[in-house]
Parts: C-alpha cells; structure tokens; sequence
C-alpha cells in the first residue's frame, strides 16, 4: 500500500512546491477563464451580484482542481478584477492528509470590501486564507441573513460549479500568492 501512495505524494509534492511561474497559463487564458465564472457567478447568485457591486477587487479562480488519495492537493490560477480591469494574476494552492480519497474541480471567488483586505492581497508575498484579513465563506446558511448592510466583514468567498468524486470542498488554508505572466 505504501508503494501506492508514494509516487502520488511524490505527484501532489511537486506540483504544490513548483513556482508558480513554472507552470502558468498564459494571461490571456486566465482573463477570458475567470471573465467567463465571474459573469456566470453573477447570473447565478444574486448574492455575489451584490457583493460585486460593494466590492473593490474581485479574486476569481475559475478553476481548482482537487485530487488525492490519503494526501490530497489542489491548484488553480485566477485574475484580479477592479473596476472590471484585471489588475493581477494569482494562484491558490492546498495540501492536505486525512481520509480522503477522489478528483474534483470548482472554482471560487473572494470579495474584498475594503482597501486595507486589498492592499493585504497586493503586497503579501503568500496569504493563507484564514489567517490575515477577516474571510466569511458564503454558504446557504449565510444567505438567510444576507443584506446589503450587513456585508461588513473584510472578504467573501463564494464557491461554486463543483464538480466530482470528492466530498467536501475546503478553501480555508490554501495559500493565495501572485503569479508574474507576460
């Protein structure tokens, strides 16, 4: 069994611990991918609609995918948006062990609602989610409550399209660093 699971870890070590820049999509595939969530999402949710309308930077990672057996990793890449403008490029990558086991894919989006979340994000050279500015994740319960005078909170996140073998989906813990693409 454990000469099973090693060259997966071995797979999952890799891709966490390859510099970001090394296994980049090109800026282009990035801002039509995340322009493309970032309009279904707001189609869809009425509350990211909302919070879109406060917000002063929209983080969309289109794309994460999640796999693994016993140890698990997911990565994805996503665009910055202020004012409608791709202002950055960045990635979002997680490990974790425990009883695990599958393959899926989703995407996620943060709201930062105020510029001192922003500039944390700007000038951070790693941010795990959970640890610096104050993150809600919005979830059906969170829904019941929602208004717009109540988005006081620093970030929203809002996960959606998931798809897969994998229960659960978790964002609290991947680290958020920027990518440089020419």
């Amino acid at each position: 069994m454990i000469s099973r699971i090693l060259p997966l870890v071995a797979i999952i070590t890799s891709a966490v611990l390859l510099p970001a820049q090394a296994r980049a999509a090109s800026a282009e595939d990035i801002n039509i991918k995340s322009a493309a969530a970032l309009k279904q999402l707001y189609a869809n949710n009425p509350i990211a609609r909302s919070l879109g309308q406060q917000a002063l930077g929209v983080l969309v990672f289109p794309e994460i995918v999640k796999g693994g057996f016993l140890v698990a990793g997911q990565f994805g890449e996503g665009a910055l948006f202020e004012d409608g403008v791709v202002t950055g490029y960045y990635s979002s990558v997680a490990a974790s062990v425990g009883y695990q086991a599958g393959l899926q894919k989703f995407g996620y989006a943060l709201f930062f609602m105020n510029a001192r979340a922003l500039e944390y994000l700007k000038k951070s050279k790693g941010w795990s989610l959970g640890a610096g500015p104050e993150l809600v994740v919005v979830d059906k319960g969170f829904a019941k409550d929602f208004s717009t005078t109540t988005t006081r909170k620093d970030i929203y996140a809002i996960a959606f399209d998931q798809k897969g073998l994998m229960a659960g989906l978790g964002i609290q813990g991947s680290k958020i660093t920027r990518i440089l693409l020419n």
